[in-house]
């Protein structure tokens, strides 16, 4: 692996290094590679493991980021393909939560060799309510504009709050504390930008072009994806199947790390 690119996302390798399968972990906003802590070590014997930080959170290369490069989910899509290759990687297994999961199928657009099945956890095509297609996506653009002037006057406080809700299960708040730890350490700037980036993407006219054996991963309620997102997924998505897992919030890997391990385990 070059260098340049370990430090730029920040990439590790762990697992069964000699294994003929790897799996790549990709996280959503907000979090970073640590996400998948839980999870990943159920498939550390037996697979490769991938894990990396998006250009922009965890600790990858601050240096690396520029909102005028990253002002569309194709330039991490574009990453994730530089990582593939460099590793050369070939039928790798994608494990993805939220915005990484239409980053993993807009780089499976481009080159569609590399993955051989993906798993999306949490996963929008679109965050905005699209009326005239009658499309629910769970956000209006005040409702948005709202957000992003609360991010910019009073960050940290919007990090309170945005993490607690996202999370749920208000039973463990440790887990929503955990969430603003990591989206607290994100330059506010930085945040305000990507968050833009993910809330006004629309890859809706992508998704009939992935045509890998993918699974749809949602739980009970979701502040940032409705049911009725997951739904769509579903229909255009054409080797979809969708599952419904018994826990709340936008984060199952972290808060029902049990349930996503063996829906991965029966997928994989």
């Amino acid at each position: 692996m070059t260098s340049h690119l370990k430090k730029k996302n920040n990439i590790n390798i762990e697992g069964n290094l000699d294994a003929a399968q790897t799996i790549i972990f990709a996280h959503g906003f907000g979090t970073d590679q640590t996400a998948w802590d839980a999870v990943k070590q159920a498939f550390k014997d037996d697979y490769r493991l991938v894990l990396y930080d998006n250009v922009g959170g965890g600790h990858a290369d601050p240096a690396a980021y520029s909102p005028i490069k990253y002002n569309k989910l194709n330039s991490y899509a574009d990453d994730l393909l530089a990582i593939v290759n460099d590793l050369q990687l070939e039928d790798a297994i994608v494990i993805a939560h939220s915005v990484s999961s239409m980053i993993t199928l807009l780089a499976n657009v481009k080159n569609p060799a590399i993955f051989k099945k993906v798993f999306f956890v949490g996963a929008s095509p679109r965050y905005l309510n699209d009326e005239s297609e009658n499309y629910t996506g769970g956000f209006t653009q005040p409702a948005l504009d709202s957000m992003y002037e609360t991010m910019t006057t009073n960050y940290y406080a919007w990090v309170s709050g945005f993490s607690a809700a996202a999370m749920g299960n208000p039973d463990q708040p440790e887990l929503g504390e955990s969430f603003a730890r990591t989206l607290g350490e994100i330059r506010p700037d930085v945040a305000l930008s990507v968050a833009k980036v993910i809330f006004e993407s629309d890859v809706r006219k992508e998704l009939g072009k992935l045509q890998k054996e993918t699974l749809l991963l949602q739980t009970q309620h979701d502040i940032a994806v409705p049911q009725e997102v997951a739904e769509y997924l579903n229909q255009h998505i054409s080797n979809s199947k969708l599952l419904y897992v018994d826990a709340e919030g936008h984060f199952p890997h972290i808060s029902a790390p049990n349930q996503v391990i063996a829906a991965i385990k029966s997928f994989i």
